[in-house]
């Protein structure tokens, strides 16, 4: 069996500023929640105001448009296979 392809999604919430597009273009995986800043559903504090998630390539395209969509870029998508950034 072949093991589905995976991405990480971190997530800087420290540095949302509330612009609430993530939410907007995905609000299936992103919600705004009462501090005014996003929420990576499904996702796990690694560090102090840093989440992640993983996640498989049926999800990748909702999660890069929402990491596109943000002002202030702190969505990063990484390529668990190849290590590789694909955004920022």
């Amino acid at each position: 069996m072949v093991e589905a392809k995976k991405y990480k999604i971190i997530y800087d919430r420290e540095g949302c500023i509330g612009a609430a597009a993530c939410a907007a273009v995905n609000a299936k995986d992103w919600e705004i929640v009462e501090d005014g800043k996003a929420n990576l559903l499904q996702s796990k504090e690694v560090s102090k105001g840093v989440w992640e998630r993983i996640i498989t390539a049926p999800e990748l395209k909702a999660h890069l448009d929402a990491a596109e969509s943000c002002p202030v870029r702190v969505i990063k998508i990484i390529d668990l296979e190849t290590g590789k950034q694909l955004y920022p």
